[in-house]
């Protein structure tokens, strides 16, 4: 959402359906006043419904599981062309 982006109707629909009854969803929660900072009132908290998200790997970890992915592919491969 940003200034070229503006909410509409649609956007606002689960919220207001969730509004009613205060129920928690993957994309709406509840935050306890005493978690607040008190000095700056940042509301920018993390979803806690949201699954983290994957760490990334190390260049050489991907290069050694690529390493191995080819060599079955290879065995594999040479398999077939024995079949043939």
């Amino acid at each position: 959402m940003g200034k070229t982006n503006a909410l509409n109707d649609e956007d606002l629909q689960h919220f207001v359906e969730l509004q009613a009854t205060f129920a928690e969803s993957e994309k709406s929660w509840l935050v306890d006043i005493a978690d607040v900072d008190r000095e700056t009132f940042d509301l920018s908290a993390k979803n806690p419904n949201k699954a983290e998200e994957a760490l990334l790997r190390e260049p050489l970890e991907i290069m050694d599981e690529i390493a191995t992915l080819d060599a079955e592919s290879a065995e594999i491969l040479a398999g077939i062309g024995g079949m043939l």
